[in-house]
């Protein structure tokens, strides 16, 4: 008798995985342009005001309540504030000082948070090759930083300074993402609750900006704009929709697997952008930080 296949190998699962990804891996260019101008946490603003109407406008389509009880507004707001305001507001800021790139091979290790907090938080189990995967994958982002150090004419402050806002960026997006893995987050439909995150991460976000930067700055230019659409209704509205579906499916670490293919694509789009050179260091470094994930990737483990 033949096995069923894994979650994780179904169309239902692979279809969404592979749109989340290809989103995703050109999102790291795009957001570079939208700090060009505007202050990070102004088009982080914008971007979830964007993410919250087409997300309202969707649970209204599909006749969903959008008003939540105490406990799931409780819920939205700790998604909105560690997803879509923590997250977004330190990622934009990290790429001030990396190229996108860089960034989003760096992001490539939500994985190893993800297999720890769902390990301590759900129960799921944390193998052996999972963690030998997530070492490879660190000396890899070692070699990068290394090279960035070397290349970058302020040393390796600027660097640094941009590896440790993505680390902190990761620690919050892995919250968020086992937080979505919980039976809380089961018992309310995903439209409704993803539009009340998005609008507390924007008001807490548009507070902020106006706190720290001052009153809203926008560019109207056209890449600036389209720049905000993609951001908002495809990375955000679409794309959290459909990963946090596949994350409540097969859990918190093996969505963490499209970290694997992101960086590939965004690193490409940056060479050819951004004109990224890469050295002997720095093609050691993402090969050992694709081969470490690729690892961590074969572990078998169960789906749940």
């Amino acid at each position: 008798m033949t096995e069923p296949r894994p979650n994780s190998t179904r169309a239902r699962i692979l279809i969404p995985f592979g749109i989340v990804t290809l989103i995703w891996g050109s999102t790291w260019l795009v957001i570079r342009d939208q700090i060009a101008v505007v202050p990070p946490s102004w088009s982080v603003t914008y971007r979830f005001i964007v993410a919250c109407i087409a997300m309202g406008g969707w649970a209204l389509y599909r006749r969903e309540e959008l008003r939540l009880d105490a406990r799931g507004l409780a819920f939205a707001a700790a998604i909105g504030m560690l997803q879509f305001c923590l997250n977004f507001n330190f990622v934009y800021r990290a790429e001030a000082f990396i190229t996108s790139g860089l960034v989003a091979v760096i992001f490539a290790l939500l994985l190893v948070p993800n297999a720890l907090f769902a390990r301590v938080f759900l129960g799921q189990r944390l193998g052996a090759q999972l963690v030998l995967g997530s070492a490879i994958a660190m000396a890899g982002i070692t070699l990068l930083f290394v090279h960035e150090a070397r290349v970058d004419p302020a040393g390796p402050t600027r660097a640094l300074a941009g590896i440790g806002l993505t680390l902190v960026a990761i620690l919050s997006a892995s919250s968020a993402n086992v937080m979505q893995a919980t039976r809380t987050a089961a018992r309310y439909p995903m439209a409704p609750m993803l539009a009340v995150a998005m609008l507390i991460g924007a008001v807490v976000d548009g507070v902020y900006a106006w706190a720290t930067v001052g009153p809203p700055v926008f560019e109207p230019r056209l890449g600036y704009v389209a720049g905000i659409l993609y951001l908002g209704l495809f990375a955000s509205a679409l794309a959290f929709t459909l990963y946090y579906r596949v994350l409540r499916t097969i859990g918190p670490a093996k969505a963490a697997y499209s970290s694997v293919i992101v960086p590939v694509i965004a690193m490409l789009l940056s060479t050819l952008f951004e004109g990224y050179r890469w050295s002997p260091l720095a093609a050691a470094g993402a090969v050992l930080a694709g081969t470490g994930l690729v690892v961590a990737l074969r572990a078998r483990r169960p789906a749940r």
